[in-house]
């Protein structure tokens, strides 16, 4: 099902061996943006339309009334409770640990400069509702976000045809237990759009006002619209399809490493997984362990498009030194490290979304209940980018506060400055200071 590829004693350069999934959101971009118009002149009208369209449904208003809200949160299983109840406690004791500290300085006397951290004031939140229900989502994009200190949170998810024109309960159930009011059953492309321009219904009343930060995933109309919009608000990422890649030595245990492959492999046929290893024997025996193991799990169609894609595969190399040059190179969304040496082997790694050491943390412990954020950059945009955290939801302001002697200390460069830069009256606006 995998494709092995034997690297050893080659010479190839790492960058030009990676598989890589792609999304192309050019193509989409004539499809989105008369979606984007539409929901910019007509609001509500065009909301209720497009969910007719394309969701097969028209909700009974775009904003979920809070008693749905609290009925879901009462319906949930004990055992999802449960889950839900952990995974908040635990992500809000990470986040509040990513929670920046302001700091004053005096860069002379009577000069300072406080650097804070003030919050984004509205944020919308999306949330997909295709192929998989995703509740933990809410949790992820919601926590970071109170943590910072936004106060104003809204979400939308798809309405579904099997619930009424609402979204999943369990997500409703999530957004209650999380405190959040503010719902829209609203889905792709038109919720961001949504988001970004606000809506209001026929006699002109705003039903949703606009955000300034849009973030969570969706699939390639949602990742278009995000950028069609990015400029009037503000964006998390273009996130695209999952990826999964491992470094393993032969101390590597094959049935825990293709179980990996496969849970990530089952959110997306374009799913990416990727085994890297110095070990000829595990890549074998790992490539057997995903060809019975994927017979059995629930999605194997899905399963098996992302594992025969070109975006998958298995690496074997030399060295680990190799290993971690791939590694480096790919900036997977998600890394697991199952070596001899995991604390090493991770010193050395410095593009990826999140990494995972040993044979106990598997990538769906922090899809779930780590603690940690699974909002990760993919394509590999690690390089550049962070997952999605506190300071997502922050933006640093400076305030300057000089008096009298301070300012004099320093008139003399200003003005210099100025001059050297051809503005004379920025220096004039100091020396007026002092006539």
């Amino acid at each position: 099902m995998l494709t092995l590829k034997d690297l050893r004693g080659s010479s190839v350069d790492a960058a030009s061996v990676l598989p890589r999934a792609s999304q192309d959101i050019s193509a989409t971009i004539e499809t989105v943006a008369p979606i984007l118009d539409d929901v910019r002149q007509r609001g509500v009208s065009a909301l209720m339309q497009y969910s007719e369209k394309f969701d097969g449904v028209r909700p009974p208003s775009i904003r979920v009334p809070a008693e749905k809200l609290r009925e879901a949160a009462d319906q949930l299983s004990a055992e999802v409770r449960e889950a839900l109840e952990t995974l908040i406690l635990r992500a809000r004791e990470v986040h509040n640990a990513q929670l920046p500290a302001a700091s004053v300085v005096s860069p002379g006397p009577d000069a300072q400069v406080t650097n804070r951290w003030a919050p984004i004031r509205r944020v919308g939140l999306y949330v997909p509702g295709g192929q998989a229900v995703y509740p933990s989502s809410v949790v992820m994009n919601v926590v970071p976000a109170q943590v910072a200190g936004v106060r104003s949170l809204a979400i939308a998810s798809p309405p579904q045809k099997d619930f009424g024109g609402l979204p999943h309960p369990t997500i409703l159930g999530a957004a209650h237990l999380l405190g959040i009011e503010e719902v829209y059953a609203v889905g792709g492309a038109q919720a961001v759009g949504m988001f970004a321009y606000g809506a209001r219904d026929e006699a002109g009343t705003q039903v949703c006002p606009p955000v300034s930060l849009i973030t969570g995933p969706g699939n390639i109309f949602v990742a278009t619209a995000k950028r069609a919009v990015q400029g009037v608000v503000g964006i998390d990422a273009e996130a695209g399809p999952t990826e999964i890649m491992v470094l393993a030595d032969e101390t590597g245990k094959a049935p825990l490493i293709a179980s990996d492959l496969i849970s990530q492999a089952e959110h997306d046929a374009l799913a990416a997984a990727v085994l890297v290893t110095t070990s000829m024997p595990l890549a074998q025996a790992v490539m057997e362990q995903v060809e019975v193991q994927a017979r059995s799990t629930l999605h194997a169609e899905r399963v098996k498009q992302a594992l025969t894609g070109s975006q998958s595969a298995v690496l074997v190399v030399d060295t680990m030194e190799q290993a971690v040059e791939i590694a480096n190179a790919y900036g997977a969304e998600h890394l697991e490290v199952m070596t001899a040496d995991d604390a090493a082997v991770v010193e050395e790694i410095h593009n990826a979304g999140a990494v995972f050491l040993g044979d106990f943390t598997p990538v769906s412990l922090g899809d779930y209940c780590a603690g940690s954020n699974h909002v990760l950059p993919t394509g590999g945009a690690s390089a550049y980018s962070s997952g999605l955290n506190v300071s997502s939801f922050l933006r640093s302001q400076q305030v300057v506060h000089y008096g009298e002697s301070g300012l004099r200390q320093v008139a003399a460069h200003v003005t210099a400055l100025a001059q050297a830069e051809g503005l004379p009256a920025h220096g004039e606006a100091v020396e007026a200071r002092f006539r």
